[in-house]
């Protein structure tokens, strides 16, 4: 089975290096990565991930909107009756990742994530899931 990962730039962060970067890391280790492009909304990001049928969401968020537009995605995946993990890469402050944790968020990579991290983490959630 191979793991499926939709990847999006939410809000109005046009910033997409990262995220691209990040979705080569995925591919390179087997994964189908879905990336939706820049300046996506809440919603879409909801309604392609279970259109998609993903394992995961990954969130690339270097705006500084990561504690607004993050929870936002996880609501709109939970309001239409899924459970699909969302993860968040970019600069996210220590300060707000217990607030991202009680918001729905599962993982935070900042900018010194490697790639074994990523994908460890990505695959352990997807096996959770099982």
């Amino acid at each position: 089975m191979s793991v499926r990962v939709l990847v999006a730039k939410v809000g109005l962060d046009g910033h997409d290096r990262g995220i691209k970067v990040v979705a080569r890391i995925l591919r390179d280790a087997g994964m189908e990565v879905i990336y939706t492009g820049l300046f996506q909304t809440p919603a879409s990001v909801a309604i392609a991930a279970i259109q998609e049928d993903v394992d995961v969401v990954g969130l690339s968020l270097l705006s500084g909107a990561h504690l607004t537009l993050a929870p936002l995605v996880v609501e709109e995946i939970r309001q239409r009756g899924s459970e699909i993990p969302v993860v968040v890469g970019g600069i996210v402050p220590a300060n707000d990742l217990a607030e991202l944790k009680t918001a729905g968020v599962a993982a935070v990579f900042g900018p010194g994530a490697s790639a074994d991290e990523i994908v460890t983490t990505i695959t352990s959630l997807v096996a959770q899931s099982l």
